[in-house]
């Protein structure tokens, strides 16, 4: 007998958990269809272990740092054991995984392993919507659900002509499984996930090349966070070439060296490493999922939804996080899964969408980085007049006592009428700090307003009361 639900779950990763939850929450039945691990990417391939990595990365590099401090390492020194960074990252992502699992249990919601794939109409439902499963055992299951919501998530999108292998060729799936920290590594792509290996690997000991097309990495980005990073990355030995393209076929794996070429300023530039990180984006999970059998449309590689409900095609199917491009982040999947559960249950107070760039957007290198709203150039773009400040973290008494003075706090305003347009950090915890930045964005704040909230001294919260001040000349360390 098929089973039926009030709500079906298509992934079990951020979004779809957090859909599920708060769909259980307001009583509704709820089945998740999950083909790997509940917790998604963001679990067991994404944010969780790379941030543990990043950790250890940055834990080493304090302790190789500790004279600073006033603190003796023993005189031989410290050294990195590969396999307990593993370990610890793998604990981490267990104890989140049972967590997840008791979470299900606790909202009586029925977790099925299994490939789904959305069914036309049957004899199991008049309209198109019911999920067919293909269990691991080989044996079938249909949900009937009243409402689907999509969060199948994405996967790392690869260049052509590449001899991927899982070890010496890889995307950041397979590199956090690498069974031995690598003494060089070519990474190809300096976005953000770029940007965060090139990062821990650096500190480390790696010897860390990138490869970018753009003029800058982190392209995305204000221009002075691009700068920041790089600078930062240069100054830890990481080489860089930006305006630069990989030449494909020209890539292959001999006595466990990866050669490379790539093309700058119209020559072509040998380079080799012991493995070869391809970090050029990620890709929508939107094959066989049955769209044909519905009027469920992708485009681009993407769901195509309503972008304020995050209805597709048919109004009881809903999709979100990754699959439908935009922000890729597991905090964005999360809001959208909130979005699209509370516009099916029909509350009053269903909120819509957030625009992209009122989602906080962070990246976990050494120093971290972290943006909302407009860039500089690109409130320009939008018509904007604008005024912006820039404050250095070094001004700040908790930045030098916690040692990491790097960094900075930058906002961009409208000059006409003082409207909060984008807040830019690159520092210290910049990741945190971020939230209040999101918070003030949601509640209409000016720059004015939060420069009048009382920060606590000494913090590193006080960068954006100092930044916010500045902007009309008013910061105290300025």
């Amino acid at each position: 007998m098929p089973i039926e639900v009030d709500v079906a779950v298509l992934g079990g990763g951020p979004g779809g958990y957090t859909a599920a939850i708060r769909a259980a929450q307001a009583g509704r039945s709820v089945v998740i269809i999950e083909k790997d691990k509940l917790g998604g990417t963001c679990l067991h391939r994404g944010c969780i272990p790379s941030k543990a990595l990043l950790r250890s990365a940055e834990v080493y590099a304090t302790v190789k740092n500790a004279s600073a401090y006033g603190v003796t390492v023993p005189s031989d020194g410290v050294s990195v054991e590969w396999d307990g960074v593993m370990k610890r990252k793998g604990a981490i992502v267990e104890q989140l995984h049972k967590g997840l699992q008791a979470l299900m249990k606790q909202h009586r919601i029925e977790v099925v392993s299994g490939k789904g794939r959305i069914i036309g109409p049957s004899i199991f439902s008049p309209r198109s919507g019911a999920i067919a499963v293909e269990l691991a055992d080989g044996e079938s299951e249909t949900i009937v659900p009243r409402n689907v919501i999509l969060a199948t998530g994405s996967r790392p999108r690869k260049l052509a002509d590449l001899p991927y292998d899982g070890v010496h060729v890889v995307t950041s799936d397979e590199a956090l499984d690498w069974p031995t920290l690598p003494g060089s590594v070519l990474i190809v792509g300096g976005g953000v996930i770029g940007a965060e290996w090139a990062s821990l690997l650096s500190d480390f000991g790696s010897k860390v090349v990138i490869v970018e097309t753009a003029d800058r990495i982190v392209p995305l980005e204000d221009k002075d966070i691009s700068a920041e990073l790089a600078r930062s990355l240069k100054k830890r030995g990481v080489e860089i070439h930006t305006g630069a393209k990989l030449i494909g076929s020209s890539c292959k794996v001999e006595d466990g060296t990866v050669q490379a070429v790539i093309e700058k300023d119209g020559k072509e530039v040998p380079l080799s490493a012991e493995r070869m990180l391809v970090s050029v984006g990620r890709q929508g999970n939107v094959e066989n999922l049955g769209f044909e059998n519905t009027d469920v449309k992708a485009e681009n590689g993407y769901v195509k939804v309503n972008p304020l409900t995050l209805q597709t095609g048919e109004p009881h199917i809903y999709a979100i996080g990754d699959c439908i491009g935009g922000v890729q982040l597991a905090h964005a999947a999360m809001h959208e899964a909130a979005v699209a559960v509370d516009h099916l249950l029909g509350r009053a107070q269903a909120t819509s969408r957030a625009a992209d760039r009122d989602i906080p957007r962070c990246i976990y290198s050494r120093p971290e980085a972290a943006a909302i709203g407009w860039s500089e150039a690109e409130a320009a773009k939008q018509g904007f007049e604008t005024k912006t400040a820039k404050i250095p973290l070094r001004i700040l008494g908790k930045a030098l006592v916690y040692g990491e003075s790097e960094g900075f706090a930058k906002v961009v305003a409208d000059k006409k009428t003082g409207d909060l347009l984008g807040v830019h950090l690159v520092g210290a915890h910049a990741t945190d700090l971020i939230a209040e930045a999101s918070l003030a964005k949601l509640l209409d704040a000016v720059p004015w307003e939060i420069a009048q909230t009382i920060h606590p001294h000494p913090t590193l919260s006080e960068a954006l009361q100092e930044v916010m001040a500045a902007l009309d000349g008013g910061a105290s360390h300025g």
